[in-house]
């Protein structure tokens, strides 16, 4: 490993955002808001980090995600259960953000994962929409299954 190469993990939660940077181990915290999360890119840009992982955590990664790849910084979001996987082979069963933070740097570093093609506003917004139409529709085709099977008050309620 050169001294230039720099292994960033971040454990995502609703509120804020714990990184860990490899191998200097350093950790901070920044808000996970739209000007934490601008915070943050201004202070990894000039580190010019080999990669940056995080953790899929059903759509909170994705802000952060954008950021990076519109800043031109790497970052792979990876599936959880890799990362747990990996934790457990490396013996690390303590579950704290800041040790996360630390397991998702060295996963970085030993499995380094592709970096991950994070598509833009107006396509993430597209497939929430054709996300949100296949749940109304598989809810609509619930109810009309229903409907074959009640009577009386409960029939007209699914009506």
């Amino acid at each position: 490993m050169t001294q230039s190469q720099l292994w960033i993990g971040i454990d995502v939660a609703k509120d804020h955002l714990d990184i860990y940077i490899r191998p200097s181990a350093e950790l901070f915290q920044v808000p996970n808001t739209e000007a934490g999360i601008a915070q943050l890119v201004q202070r990894l840009e000039p580190l010019h980090p080999t990669l940056i992982v995080m953790e899929a955590t059903g759509g909170l990664e994705i802000p952060a995600a954008v950021a990076f790849s519109r800043a031109q910084l790497p970052v792979a979001v990876v599936n959880p259960r890799q990362v747990r996987d990996f934790a457990k082979a490396t013996g690390k069963r303590a579950k704290t953000d800041a040790l996360d933070a630390a397991v998702l740097a060295h996963f970085a570093q030993a499995i380094q994962p592709n970096v991950s093609a994070i598509a833009d506003e107006d396509t993430q917004q597209m497939e929430e929409l054709v996300a949100r139409r296949r749940q109304i529709v598989e809810m609509l085709t619930a109810e009309k299954n229903r409907l074959g099977t009640v009577r009386g008050s409960t029939r007209q309620d699914i009506e």
